[in-house]
């Protein structure tokens, strides 16, 4: 079979981004500040292969803080972001504490706060449960911020609370799906007031841009990521809005499709921002164990963000 030809379309910018890359960054120097274990709430980032390389070097995943038996030790806060009610817990706890929640998060949490002493109601556009929505909403006391999550729950909306509405975001959407979403609370609600910068992260938009641009010119399109990965979901729906219908998420118990690449002339790959570039790398030399490769990057923009890690640790 190793006659048959593939041309690859190699999306850039893709994979991890300044905040997954600071999120495990502060891992690894916990580790090396304060020994092992370390405690980690909630997957640092949601992507299996990142966790199980963080647990080798002594970093213990759990969901919640009274799971922790041994309270001398440092716990880290996921780059998801967390409620308020956690960092009150871990000081009840006595528990020493680092937060690694990505800076872009931060930002919509104080954004939601600031609108909240003003006096406004918020609206929030995210995906239930998850862990990023829940740290949102737990900024906001008092039943403050409703959830939407659809252009559904946007037509049918009432506001209750009588008070001016504001809206802010999950940080990890599909532009096109928060686009359909505010255009119909700017409709219903002409006062709404938005962000003064959009909330969706600089990466999801250039990972998002940069499979819009090729996807129309694929015969297949996959994402490497996780399926609990808000943004590797999202870069699959929109490989399939622009053009490929035949688009799929590998994740870490996938089996590649071979028999469904076999009939393609052209795949496109790109990668969510929660995963690491050695799994598109193993992707790739599988492929090439079949097939005659050729590969072409297209980097729509080159991405050169930073995000300092706490004082503390350096």
């Amino acid at each position: 079979m190793k006659d048959k030809e593939l041309k690859i379309y190699l999306a850039s910018p893709r994979g991890f981004c300044a905040g997954v890359d600071r999120a495990i960054e502060i891992v690894k120097k916990s580790l090396e500040k304060y020994g092992s274990p370390v405690y980690v709430r909630h997957e640092i980032v949601h992507n299996k292969n990142v966790v199980e390389s963080l647990k080798k070097i002594g970093a213990i995943f759990v969901e919640e803080l009274d799971e922790i038996k041994d309270r001398s030790r440092p716990v880290i806060f996921s780059a998801h972001g967390v409620p308020k009610s956690v960092p009150a817990q871990a000081d009840d706890f006595k528990m020493d504490y680092i937060d690694a929640t990505c800076p872009l998060v931060s930002k919509v949490h104080r954004e939601a706060e600031n609108l909240n002493k003003k006096g406004d109601h918020i609206l929030l556009i995210g995906h239930r449960n998850h862990p990023e929505v829940i740290g949102t909403m737990g900024q906001i006391k008092n039943g403050g911020i409703d959830l939407i999550e659809n252009v559904d729950d946007a037509k049918n909306y009432l506001n209750k609370s009588n008070k001016p509405l504001a809206y802010v975001t999950q940080t990890t959407l599909s532009i096109d799906d928060t686009k359909e979403i505010i255009n119909e609370l700017k409709k219903r609600f002409p006062e709404i007031k938005e962000p003064k910068k959009d909330d969706i992260c600089y990466a999801t938009t250039n990972r998002q841009t940069a499979v819009k641009k090729i996807a129309s010119l694929c015969d297949m399109f996959f994402i490497i990521g996780s399926r609990n990965s808000s943004n590797s979901v999202r870069l699959v729906e929109v490989a399939k809005k622009s053009g490929c219908e035949h688009s799929l998420l590998i994740h870490s118990e996938s089996e590649i499709p071979y028999d469904k690449i076999d009939n393609c002339k052209t795949i496109g790959i790109s990668s969510g921002a929660s995963a690491p570039e050695i799994l598109v790398e193993e992707f790739i030399n599988n492929l090439k164990k079949k097939y005659h490769i050729k590969i072409e990057n297209t980097e729509v923009i080159k991405e050169n963000v930073t995000f300092k890690i706490p004082g503390k640790l350096n």
